[in-house]
C-alpha cells in the first residue's frame, strides 16, 4: 500500500514558526517527585530537530522506559510516520498518515512490526455553530 500526501503548499502561521524557532535542537526532560520529596524519577523526554519539530517522545515509569515514539516528516513538513517502541526499545507498531486538502489528518494506518496493516483510524472534523 502506498500512502500519498496531498501536494499542496503547506501554509505555516507566523506563530507556529516562532514556536518552532524556540524549540530548535531542544530536549525537554520532565521529572516527577514523590509527595515526600525523597524520590525523583524521569517521567518524560521530548526531543526536537533543527527545525523545531518533535522527532522523539519517551515516556518513563519508576522502573525505566515505558514507551518511545519516533516521528518522521514528509517534504511538506507533515507527520508521515511514527514508530512506537516498547519498554525494551523493540518496535511494536507503526503509524502512517494521509491528509485532507487543508492539511488536517484524514487517516491513520496502524501496522504491526512485521508490516501487516491491523487497523485504520479515520479523522472526522465537526465544527460547532
Amino acid at each position: 500500500m502506498v500512502l500519498s500526501v496531498c501536494s499542496y503548499a503547506q501554509v505555516v502561521s507566523p506563530e507556529t514558526l516562532a514556536k518552532r524557532a524556540k524549540r530548535k535542537n531542544l530536549t525537554v526532560k520532565e521529572w516527577n517527585t514523590d509527595a515526600k520529596m525523597k524520590t525523583r524519577w524521569l517521567d518524560h523526554v521530548t526531543v526536537y530537530d533543527n527545525e523545531g519539530r518533535k522527532i522523539e517522545e519517551i515516556e518513563y515509569a519508576t522502573y525505566g522506559q515505558k514507551e518511545r515514539v519516533t516521528i518522521e516528516y514528509d517534504e511538506n513538513g507533515l507527520v508521515a510516520k511514527e514508530i512506537v517502541y516498547d519498554d525494551r526499545n523493540k518496535p511494536v507498531r507503526q503509524r502512517k498518515y494521509t491528509y485532507n486538502e487543508n492539511g488536517t489528518k484524514a487517516k491513520q494506518y496502524n501496522y504491526l512490526p512485521n508490516g501487516k496493516l491491523y487497523s485504520v483510524k479515520v479523522f472526522e472534523y465537526i465544527f460547532a455553530d
